[in-house]
Parts: structure tokens; sequence; C-alpha cells
């Protein structure tokens, strides 16, 4: 049964086709990343986060991370800081630029960011995260919204706080990853917390946490109520996802998983987009890692990985990818766990 009943369909002035997002992932959601997930049927696509204070001092690194292609889904741009004025410089120079939606990170656990008072550690001052809205809403046309935790930590769970705040200072939205900064991605995500959020505010709420297929994604709709639901390590070497979430929520009999020769089809054109972007030297060192998802689940895929990364040059990486067998048996699109 497909969770539509008081359902939120809007977040400010924008409709997606569906409910399901690409999260936010550092090293992860380039450009290319987006634009397939995009095709695949996410109805937005979130960058990775990008340094307020970087782009405030004209940053070409961040101005790098926020490329996106013109045919690309709508975007969502996510910003991080936690310096109200600097949140609004970021706001309003990003403003001419092509996305729908401006997010904040407020649930990074890395410690350099966390020791920065970004990211997770805005969990703890939930005063701050209004002014950062606040400043945030005021300098930019498009509808602001924040991606938070559970909490810092067990003894901490403040999310309902938190999300309140951001309600407060003008957010039209907000996302919740349902494990706390402490937790990082281990154990499994708490989706009542989602539900306790869902409760406490009017605006649109995002689940996140442990979505690896319809049924998880089902499940966590009619469990927490969200109008939403945000998909992140699932996703990666698996855009598949996103047409089988599609499928099963307009009715349409699912696809058959991705063949090997799919697999590698589309390795191969991550690939060449990101050379397109990055240039060969980057582009080949980051697939290492992106090539091992697309590949889990594949018999002798240890053995396979340890020979590409081994690898770089372009040339020689795609020599490897064609030579692996056609007829090895593939995971199906929504069997790997996030």
């Amino acid at each position: 049964m497909i969770p539509t009943e008081n359902r939120i369909t809007k977040i400010g002035n924008f409709e997606p086709e569906n409910p399901f997002f690409l999260a936010p992932m550092a090293g992860l959601t380039d450009a290319p990343m987006r634009r397939i997930c995009g095709e695949m049927g996410a109805s937005l696509v979130y960058s990775e986060m990008v340094s307020a204070k970087g782009l405030y001092y004209g940053d070409r690194k961040s101005d790098l991370l926020l490329f996106r292609y013109p045919e690309e889904k709508p975007t969502a741009f996510q910003i991080f800081g936690h310096e109200p004025d600097i949140i609004a410089y970021a706001a309003e120079k990003l403003d001419e630029r092509d996305h729908v939606i401006l997010d904040i990170n407020m649930g990074c656990p890395v410690p350099k960011i966390v020791k920065n008072q970004e990211g997770s550690a805005l969990m703890k001052q939930p005063r701050l995260v209004e002014e950062i809205i606040r400043a945030a809403v005021k300098h930019t046309s498009k509808p602001v919204t924040a991606k938070i935790r559970a909490g810092f930590n067990d003894e901490s769970r403040n999310a309902v706080e938190v999300a309140k705040a951001i309600e407060n200072g003008g957010g039209a939205a907000v996302a919740v990853h349902g494990r706390t900064r402490e937790q990082y991605y281990a154990g499994r995500a708490d989706w009542d917390i989602i539900r306790q959020v869902k409760e406490a505010v009017r605006i649109p709420v995002i689940g996140n946490g442990d979505i690896t297929d319809p049924s998880s994604a089902g499940a966590m709709m009619e469990q927490t109520g969200c109008d939403f639901v945000m998909v992140a390590r699932a996703a990666r070497g698996n855009p598949w996802l996103f047409r089988d979430l599609d499928d099963w929520w307009n009715g349409r009999a699912p696809h058959p998983a991705p063949s090997m020769a799919e697999k590698k089809a589309m390795m191969k054109r991550q690939l060449r987009d990101m050379i397109e972007l990055k240039g060969e030297y980057a582009a080949v060192r980051e697939m290492r890692s992106i090539s091992g998802w697309y590949l889990r689940g594949v018999p002798g895929s240890a053995k396979m990985r340890g020979m590409l990364n081994r690898i770089d040059d372009a040339d020689t990486w795609y020599r490897a990818i064609s030579e692996i067998p056609e007829e090895r048996p593939s995971c199906g699109a929504g069997e790997d766990k996030e």
C-alpha cells in the first residue's frame, strides 16, 4: 500500500514528481552521479555539501562542487557553516544559480566539521539554528531547508526541538536522519524520532536512514508519516534503486535487475562524465571506490576491486572493466543494504 493520506506534496513552491530524493553525500553526489540518479527516477538531487565560508572567499573548489548540468533533475544546493552572516552571504550569492532548494547541513558527523561548530554540532545550539535559517531565508528566493540528525548523542536526542527551531526560522522543510552524531552510520536508524518530528511541526518532513528498496521506503512513510524519503548510501553504485522506487510509487511492474553489461556501461559513463568535470587524475581515483559499490555481490568482486584500485589511468581502467565477464550473476537493484 502506498501511503498518501495527509501527505504534503510541496516544499515551498517546489513540487517533486515523486517523494524520493538523492541525499547529499560528500565526495559522491557530484553532477555526474546526480544526473544519473535523476534519470533513473530521483525527483530531487542534492549537491555535495559546500562551505559557506568557501563561497564567501571565492574558493574555486566550492564553485566546482556546485556545477550542474542543464538537463539535471531539480537540484538542492547544500551548504554548511555556523555564522549567520556568512550563511546569508552564501545564500544571496547562490540565489541566481539554477537550483530549487537551499539546504543547510546540520548533520555532518566528521570531526573537523564538528570542531568548527558546524554540521551536527549545530544540534547542540537550537537558538543558533533558528538564526541561521532566518538569515538564509532573508537572502534567497529559494525555499530553505535543513538536514539534521536524531540528536548529537543518546543523551541529547533533540531532533524535535531543532526541527521546531528550523520551522520558527522560516524553514520550508526538515530532513531527519534517524541516527545521532555519535552513531555516525552504525546501528539502525531510529524512525520513531522521525515520527516525533512529523507530529511536532507543520512543515514537510523528509525521512532518512536505512532505505534500501521500495519496501523499506513504504515502511518508513507508513510508520513515520514523513512526506518525502531521502536515499543515501544504498544509492552508491546502484542508481537503479530510484527506478525501483519510481516504479513502485506509480504502480508499474518493476524493471528487471540490472545486468552486468548494464553495470559496466554505467560505470564507464560515470567515469567519462567525471573526467570531463574533474580531469583524469582525480576522476580515476574517485572511481576506485565507486566501482567497488557497483560490483557489490558479484562473485570475485574483491579481486576485481583490488585490480581496479591499482589503476591510475582511464584507458587501463576502461579495458579492465570491459574484461569483466557479463554472464556473472548480479545483485538486484534493491538488494544492497544501506
